[in-house]
């Protein structure tokens, strides 16, 4: 019977403890609100994207993983910076397609010009 009285006491004082610091709080009060975290080091604005700048890039983890927005926007920079070097790719390619054009053809007709003479 002491035992169940002691269990009983002591259930007692650590439900009690628990209610006093869950409603009490102290002189805080609640947890403040924190503010959600922002991305630290975003890709730069005013240069084109490095390799070294994807690699650096780390997300701010929030409660279900990391923030949509932040993940959106460095998608669409890394799509628009792709699209861009792509098109730029493609126009040097052109020119240079073009110039190796000029070059075999403009090599032909120069002997036949010095036959001419």
């Amino acid at each position: 019977m002491f035992m169940f009285l002691f269990l009983v006491v002591a259930l007692v004082v650590v439900v009690g403890a628990v209610t006093l610091s869950v409603v009490g709080g102290g002189e805080s009060g609640a947890l403040p609100e924190t503010p959600p975290e922002r991305l630290q080091d975003p890709l730069p604005l005013d240069r084109p994207v490095h390799r070294g700048d994807v690699e650096a890039l780390r997300f701010p983890l929030t409660m279900r993983g990391y923030r949509m927005a932040d993940v959106d926007d460095a998608l669409g920079r890394l799509g628009a910076e792709l699209a861009e070097r792509d098109a730029r790719i493609s126009d040097l390619e052109a020119a240079l397609a073009g110039a190796a054009h000029a070059a075999r053809s403009t090599s032909l007709e120069k002997p036949a010009e010095e036959d001419h003479r």
